[in-house]
């Protein structure tokens, strides 16, 4: 069982590491709104980062929008930086849980995560970037076990809606559910919105490794997962959607991977069925297609080169359209969005074979939900935690790196995301 008291040597339940940067503003926000559903009504918690002015100013802003003046003198401030280890050493031994808010992962993850397991405390992030994830989990999969530490990634809107929301659709599902396809739908206000540029840098370095990943895979050595059923047609690269009555394309996103990570998990560990998935994202009109192709196309070309990855990291709105900003969104314009996961899941009754014709059954699930990158997000990361927190016992038998399904199968986290504002139904 997952180790998740406080002692007097480890007096904090969580620590936030990059408390300062633009998301970790939001998670220092959410956890002190949540505070009161720690293990016995309360929470310990400290902020974490290389600057303590900056960090008392987060505490000061976080005191002021929750009209709670005690953060300014109430949570304690540690000092931490990802090119000193001995002091994310420190960090570590305080905290029974870090949440890493320090991205892109792939420059900033590493040392965080080898800190946690050589120091014993459990570490979750909201990283969407599959290399960085299959990585922790190739290379401190079995050392994390072994020090009963939990590596918990994606635990963001990069992938707990996508990853939790096939669970929930298999689990509401009477009979074996073999294939779901997801479709992901976002809502502006009148304001607008757009995406911070951490996620656009990430994105950038990903799409440039890609090769890297692919070496990556093969060295888990995995056997290709059993297909149950009809096997799941992949759609094209951009497609008219009668789901959601818009047209779609492939989603770019490390849901797709995060999920089939689950899928191994469960299919190993509990002989479950696996769930092929396909994960898609609505893109509105011929308008948004043309805007999108034209930077579809820039970001390609560029992308491959060192001087042309300095001009989008350098121009992020220029180059996607207004999409991605240096300055991220207004509270306002995260007040106004929204998004929309809808599941289209297909299986066989009770007392069918799966092996015998094609299924015969159906089933429609939505996920529904307030801002994706800095409202959700953070409620999905603190909510993963306090989960962790208060059902030690509902986690897998031992340690290791795992995906947010994996960790949190046999976990109420669904119940608690609904009790936040993100809403799993059965249409």
């Amino acid at each position: 069982m997952a180790r998740v008291e406080t002692t007097s040597n480890r007096p904090y339940h969580l620590v936030i590491f990059g408390a300062s940067g633009f998301t970790g503003q939001f998670v220092v926000e959410e956890v002190a709104r949540t505070a009161s559903e720690g293990p016995k009504g309360s929470l310990k918690w400290a902020v974490a980062g290389r600057s303590k002015q900056k960090l008392e100013k987060v505490l000061e802003q976080a005191a002021e929008v929750l009209g709670k003046p005690e953060l300014r003198t109430e949570v304690d401030v540690i000092v931490a930086d990802v090119g000193e280890p001995d002091s994310l050493a420190a960090m570590c031994k305080q905290a029974v849980i870090v949440l890493n808010c320090v991205g892109p992962y792939r420059f900033f993850g590493e040392p965080v995560v080898k800190a946690c397991v050589e120091n014993g405390a459990h570490h979750i992030d909201i990283s969407g970037e599959p290399q960085f994830l299959e990585g922790m989990q190739l290379n401190y999969s079995s050392q994390a076990a072994e020090k009963g530490v939990f590596v918990i990634g994606s635990c963001g809107f990069d992938s707990i809606p996508a990853d939790m929301g096939v669970i929930y659709t298999r689990d509401q599902f009477k009979g074996t559910l073999t294939a779901v396809e997801s479709f992901l739908t976002v809502s502006m206000g009148p304001e607008g919105g757009c995406i911070h540029d951490g996620t656009w840098q990430s994105a950038i370095y990903g799409f440039a490794d890609s090769q890297n990943l692919q070496s990556l895979r093969r060295k888990f050595n995995h056997k290709p997962l059993p297909t149950v059923g009809s096997k799941l047609r992949r759609r094209g690269a951009l497609f008219y959607s009668n789901e959601i009555q818009e047209y779609a394309l492939p989603f770019m996103g490390s849901d797709p991977s995060v999920v089939k990570r689950t899928q191994r998990f469960l299919a190993e560990e509990y002989q479950a069925t696996p769930v092929q998935y396909g994960a898609y994202a609505g893109v509105g009109g011929i308008g948004n297609i043309i805007r999108l192709m034209f930077a579809g196309m820039m970001f390609w070309l560029l992308v491959k080169f060192g001087w042309g990855r300095n001009l989008l990291i350098k121009y992020p709105e220029f180059f996607s359209f207004g999409m991605f900003s240096k300055a991220g969104p207004t509270r306002k314009q995260m007040e106004g969005s929204s998004f929309r996961f809808s599941f289209y899941g297909e299986g066989y009754t009770d007392g069918q074979d799966p092996a015998q014709g094609k299924p015969n059954a159906k089933i429609r699930t939505l996920i529904q939900g307030p801002e994706a990158g800095y409202v959700a997000t953070p409620i999905a990361m603190v909510q993963a935690a306090l989960t962790m927190l208060n059902e030690p016992a509902a986690l897998p038998k031992k340690g290791g790196v795992y995906s947010p399904g994996a960790a949190f199968a046999k976990t109420t986290l669904i119940d608690r995301l609904n009790k936040h504002g993100i809403m799993f139904s059965v249409i």
